[in-house]
């Protein structure tokens, strides 16, 4: 008798239409991703609010309650710091991913303000994963403390918005960290881990207080208000993946210039907010990411300190400051303007690969008799090829503008293209030609019907 020999890979091989079939079914099946791509407070949470009525998932992968994301909807302005801004669609679910530090009763706080101006059942459709780790309020103290001790130190600070975001990732590195999971485990051993964790941060800050027992009974509290939330976040956005077709949208907290590695450092924060932090804050796969959209204003902000090479300290940076209202929704400090910077741009394009760009706020420079827009950097006279790592260096770049004649008329009422004047519409097309990357909306207002779609 012959034996029949059956090969593994004749069992287990796929036709070429079956491979077809997949690989269109990936296709179906990728993540929208919508990233800062200055120094924040582009208007990400508009762009998230405009996608998120046609989405069945919002997700936030990073960053904590130290993002702030204003959405205006019926006339109603929303302030969200942890929950994602899609969280106003009622009939879609809003994830907090494992790369997000939570700030319990922030998040709480949060949902309560909202909730006063319309927000509901909020609870209902909120997805937390039981990996991400927890803020708690001594981290909030040691940072403020980590401030002054550098003040003190160098004569200068990072600015942190004291949230304490920085010493929550500092303890999630260190290995010493607790994470949702834990208090939702045996609140025992989660006590006593809580205790020595307060314990060290006491040894290496003296006058650091911390009322243990009174810490311990309010998160036991929250314990029981988020269980029913909280699920395995690498199963849900697998399913939500792999499952029946979904639209799922991420939205980046920060910005890139803002990145813990490729941002301004050490002015930045402490997480990855570019596209990399999308797979390593929700546990899921390169492969699933499809467009990522890079959300740009039509001139650059900061919020507190480190370099910023097309600052204005001028009555420009100031007009801008002021039709802009540039303050920061977490902070409340104003932010410093200037010009737009599209060597900061090209940058976190190389970085992010974006799709296209959401351009805001083109109306705050209705006004504008002229326009500038940093297109280069010179280093000791010499044109440079790259964006500086070394602050320093940063410091002392010069920038080469180029000029733009403005329009001086109201945008604020254009709704389509053709209604935007030309001299708008020229300055949009130099952004696209000079940094590759087309942009498909236009905001020209706090609305969400102010969001011009070009294609």
């Amino acid at each position: 008798m012959v034996p029949v020999i059956v090969s593994f890979f004749t069992l287990f091989a796929f036709t070429q239409a079956q491979l077809s079939a997949l690989q269109i079914d990936w296709i179906i099946r990728n993540l929208t991703v919508v990233l800062g791509a200055q120094w924040g407070d582009e208007g990400k949470g508009k762009v998230v609010d405009l996608l998120a009525t046609e989405s069945d998932i919002i997700c936030r992968c990073q960053g904590g309650n130290n993002a702030g994301h204003t959405v205006v909807v019926d006339g109603k302005e929303y302030d969200f710091h942890l929950l994602p801004s899609g969280i106003i669609n009622s009939k879609a679910l809003s994830v907090i991913g494992n790369g997000v530090v939570i700030h319990l009763p922030g998040l709480f706080e949060e949902a309560e303000k909202n909730e006063k101006k319309g927000l509901k059942d909020w609870e209902k459709r909120l997805i937390i994963s039981d990996r991400a780790h927890i803020v708690f309020d001594f981290h909030q103290a040691v940072d403020g403390l980590q401030e002054v001790q550098r003040q003190a130190q160098e004569g200068k600070n990072i600015g942190t918005t004291k949230k304490g975001i920085g010493p929550t990732y500092s303890s999630k590195a260190s290995r010493t960290g607790l994470r949702i999971c834990d208090l939702l485990a045996d609140f025992k051993d989660f006590s006593m881990r809580f205790k020595n964790l307060a314990q060290q941060y006491q040894a290496m800050f003296p006058t650091l207080e911390v009322d243990v027992d009174g810490q311990l009974k309010k998160l036991k509290e929250y314990a029981e208000r988020i269980r029913p939330m909280v699920r395995d976040g690498v199963y849900f956005m697998y399913d939500a993946i792999n499952g029946p077709p979904k639209k799922i949208l991420v939205e980046g907290a920060n910005a890139a210039l803002l990145d813990i590695d490729f941002g301004t450092y050490p002015f930045v924060t402490s997480s990855n907010c570019t596209v990399g932090g999308v797979c390593t804050g929700l546990g899921i796969p390169p492969l699933n990411i499809g467009d990522v959209y890079g959300v740009v204003k039509a001139y650059t902000t900061r919020v507190g300190i480190g370099a910023f090479p097309t600052e204005q300290l001028n009555e420009v940076g100031e007009l801008l400051q002021t039709r802009g209202h540039e303050v920061g929704v977490t902070t409340g400090r104003k932010r410093r303007c200037g010009w737009l910077d599209l060597v900061i741009l090209r940058y976190a394009n190389m970085i992010n690969g974006f799709t296209a760009f959401a351009l805001t706020k083109l109306d705050i420079l209705d006004v504008m008799d002229e326009i500038k827009v940093g297109v280069s950097y010179k280093l000791n006279g010499k044109k440079i090829p790259y964006f500086p790592a070394n602050m320093d260096v940063l410091q002392k770049v010069e920038v080469e503008y180029e000029k733009l004649p403005g329009w001086k008329s109201d945008t604020s009422t254009c709704r389509k293209w053709e209604d935007l004047p030309v001299k708008a519409q020229n300055y949009i097309r130099f952004v696209e030609i000079h940094v590759g990357v087309p942009i498909k909306w236009v905001g020209v207002g706090k609305a969400r019907e102010s969001m011009i779609q070009l294609f």
